[in-house]
């Protein structure tokens, strides 16, 4: 049957055999006013090149660690206010230093003398470590360090190490229970940590690190807050130069094997690539701050033109090897296909909307930022492909008859596209029964995945911090804060005994909560001036506050000394193990909370808010997605004025959805933010393959054609290039695996996943599911009316 498809009728369509009536409402036709004038529009394009370059020098990094849970909430205001008011902990570089011999004497004099060099970092506020600690105070007097300026010897050393390992101060805190990690906090200047000076502080650190104690057989790590952002800056900046290379590249490669021209290449490859510079650009004049997810926005940018700048390509492409001069052949082209991108586009707008509905601002941003890319991204294809092929293409008919025998590649590609519609017609309603029955099944193991978030995700993972961070989970109970905010009713004062009191009971609460450690307070204190001071008044606290560094005594109470925190510290579990930690403690501390009325008593903290909401939102977005899955079928079934394109695109595009979901059970993974939004764009951006079929069956589908030669010729048609770009959209997308981050390795492979389970579900179940709905619609209305 294949040779009844000759070049010519195969590739040649006059757009008076289609439909009268545009299903892109003539929106398509944007793409005929740039071909007009190419000369100009290049002018004009070069113009908005260099507005564009301009553009993404204004793109700045954000690198917070709670950008995905910025939201209105009041969880997250309360905690942006926690942070506001003691502030040490979104500055605190974290030394974690490990080893066996970490206690020995000339080891302890090497580790000293890091920490004094510490201090003389430039940008550093303060410091905290276990020579820190203090003597009990003699009355009158102010408490000696714990650490002498010499070290005692032999036996006595020994001695003098069991008192430090013991001190109440530092037990559990500073220095594991074995003597074999230790925790120096190192405060940074607020200015410091969000400007470009952080690489030069932490690139000091390393220094010092390696100087003072690169002999000494330690283990020394790096984590906390700054060091954390400073990776993720790094990683963002070193991805985004990637993507945008390999990404291209494949472009390119998979573009010339194919064409075999240069400039059916640039007509096909370059409009992407453009799109990408004026949609970063743009982004750029409009503040958007790169970050986790607006980092994929290269690939997202490739994945949406590249498939309809091929489709163009390959539609002018035929028309030109069947006779037509370049002007008509990429006209007709963007008058045929064009009307499909238009609607491609629109299906990935409606996904981006979608996240709109998120809780996170970090969430919405992207959404919005991926609708303008969108926007963009479609003015430039449909505009610049046919610009591209006016002003490269040459000698058309030399070309048209060179390639009229000799097409190899794309030939097989047909042969394979037919030999796969032959039988997907052959018995359309058992293929479409067992499809049904087959997404059904997936559907129940997609139902059932779990939600996941771990902050770690938000890290690079081959980077220190990380591992500086599993070490504290082990040794020292965790490097995640949890916080007890405790704010006074008014005409309570720090020191009243009411408020003494409740902080106590905060302090003892928490300290017993399971999975809660290394709890810090100003209580802490008080109880240590009772026990070795011999007095707990408030005389002496107040005098042993008064001589503690400003930067020390802000991390538990705030400047005006009308509120203060009760810090803990949490492993870096997942969200559904914290959660009930951070639910339990949060009821137990009702009983504070009716005993002393008036004290506003609030459990927060980034790990607080990350176990709370991560859930939550990730539910909602998973929600979200289900509404998704109804709106972009009736937006196709309306613009192509059929039931039966609505029906036929349902069960392909909730495929490729489910299979992953089916994936990530398989591999023991949960719903995570990155798998949900990756989802959510992926299921908009796989129904290119769906449009530009229906499109072409919608032209091919007239009165007196069988449905079934119907099939067979749109998938002969358009199969190649669906085939091709899904290739070059995977690529597009696989390249987020050679990321540190691994959020956006998820996000990479799990979309290049669903892009080649679009296109099998493209293959395999839209065209018999197609042909039975049209089989179906003919017997109910009786009438030889084209169904599509």
């Amino acid at each position: 049957m294949l040779e009844k498809h000759s070049e010519s009728e195969v590739h040649v369509d006059k757009v008076e055999q289609g439909p009268t009536s545009s299903i892109a409402f003539g929106l398509e036709r944007l793409g005929l006013i740039a071909v007009r004038a190419p000369i100009v529009s290049c002018i004009v394009l070069l113009a908005l090149i260099v507005g564009a370059v301009f553009g993404i020098y204004r793109i700045k990094i954000d690198d917070s660690l709670s950008q995905l849970f910025r939201s209105d909430s009041r969880e997250f205001r309360q905690y942006e206010e926690v942070t506001k008011k003691f502030p040490a902990e979104e500055f605190d570089v974290l030394v974690v230093v490990e080893g066996k011999t970490l206690l020995e004497r000339n080891n302890l004099e090497k580790l000293r003398d890091f920490v004094t060099d510490l201090q003389l970092v430039e940008g550093t506020r303060g410091l905290v470590s276990l020579f820190s600690a203090r003597q009990a105070p003699a009355p009158g007097k102010l408490p000696a360090a714990l650490f002498p300026a010499e070290l005692p010897e032999g036996a006595a050393y020994d001695k003098f190490i069991e008192t430090v390992k013991n001190n109440e101060i530092i037990r559990g805190k500073l220095l594991s229970e074995d003597g074999t990690l230790a925790l120096i906090v190192l405060s940074l200047d607020p200015e410091v940590v969000g400007s470009n000076k952080l690489t030069k502080t932490v690139g000091d650190i390393r220094a010092l690190m390696k100087e003072d104690l690169g002999d000494t057989g330690l283990n020394v790590q790096l984590s906390g807050v700054p060091v954390m952002q400073l990776e993720i800056r790094n990683a963002v900046e070193r991805d985004g130069l990637t993507y945008n290379i390999l990404g291209i590249l494949a472009g390119c490669i998979i573009a010339i094997i194919f064409f075999r021209k240069i400039s059916f290449m640039i007509a096909a490859a370059f409009p992407p690539m453009i799109a990408i510079l004026l949609a970063l650009g743009a982004l750029g004049w409009a503040n958007f701050n790169l970050n986790m997810f607006l980092n994929v926005m290269t690939p997202l940018i490739m994945v949406i033109s590249f498939s309809d700048s091929m489709q163009l390509t390959f539609a002018a492409r035929d028309r030109l090897i069947a006779g037509q001069d370049k002007f008509t052949a990429f006209k007709n082209a963007v008058l045929v296909v064009g009307p499909a991108c238009v609607l491609t586009h629109g299906t990935a707008g409606i996904s981006f909307i979608a996240l709109q509905f998120s809780d996170s601002d970090l969430i919405r941003k992207f959404g919005e930022a991926g609708l303008a890319a969108t926007i963009i991204a479609l003015v430039a294809v449909l505009s610049l492909v046919p610009v591209f092929g006016v002003l490269f293409v040459r000698n058309e008919k030399v070309f048209a008859v060179k390639f009229q025998g000799a097409d190899a590649g794309v030939q097989a590609l047909r042969n394979f596209c037919y030999w796969i519609a032959v039988r997907m017609v052959g018995r359309p309603g058992l293929f479409s029964l067992i499809a049904v029955l087959f997404v059904g099944g997936l559907g129940v193991i997609y139902a059932n995945l779990e939600p996941r978030y771990r902050l770690a995700d938000q890290v690079p993972d081959k980077r220190q911090a990380v591992a500086a961070s599993d070490r504290l989970d082990a040794k020292l109970t965790g490097a995640n804060p949890v916080n007890v905010l405790i704010v006074f009713p008014k005409g309570e004062s720090l020191y009243s005994p009411q408020t003494l009191q409740t902080i106590a009971e905060v302090h003892a609460t928490v300290e017993k909560a399971a999975g809660v450690g290394n709890v810090w307070s100003l209580e802490t204190l008080r109880r240590w001036l009772a026990e070795k001071a011999g007095s707990a008044d408030v005389a002496t606290l107040k005098e042993y506050v008064s001589v503690i560094p400003e930067h020390l005594v802000r991390r538990f109470i705030d400047a005006e000394q009308d509120a203060v925190v009760v810090a803990g510290r949490v492993p870096d579990k997942d969200s559904s193990q914290l959660l009930p930690i951070v639910d339990k403690l949060d009821a137990e501390l009702d009983a504070v909370r009716k005993k002393h009325p008036g004290y506003e008593v609030a459990v927060t903290g980034l790990a607080a808010i990350a176990a709370r909401n991560s859930a939550n939102m990730i539910e909602k977005l998973n929600r979200g997605l289900t509404v998704e899955f109804a709106l972009v079928a009736i937006f196709i079934g309306l613009a192509f004025r059929s039931w039966v394109v609505m029906l036929a695109c349902i069960l392909p595009g909730i495929f490729p959805v489910v299979m992953s979901g089916t994936v990530l059970w398989a591999m023991g993974e949960g719903l995570q933010f990155a798998s949900v939004v990756a989802l959510t764009v992926s299921f908009g951006l796989g129904l290119s393959a769906t449009i530009h079929f229906l499109n072409r069956l919608r032209l091919e589908n007239k009165p007196g054609v069988g449905s079934a030669l119907a099939v067979e010729r749109a998938t002969v048609l358009v199969g190649p290039a669906l085939i091709l770009t899904t290739v070059v959209l995977a690529c597009g997308l696989v390249v987020t695996v050679f990321s540190d981050l691994p959020s956006l390795r998820l996000f990479g492979w799990l979309s290049a996943f669903s892009m080649v389970m679009a296109l099998v579900a493209d293959l395999f179940i839209l065209r018999p599911t197609a042909m039975w709905l049209i089989n179906l619609h003919d017997r109910l209305q009786g009438t030889d009316k084209p169904a599509i």
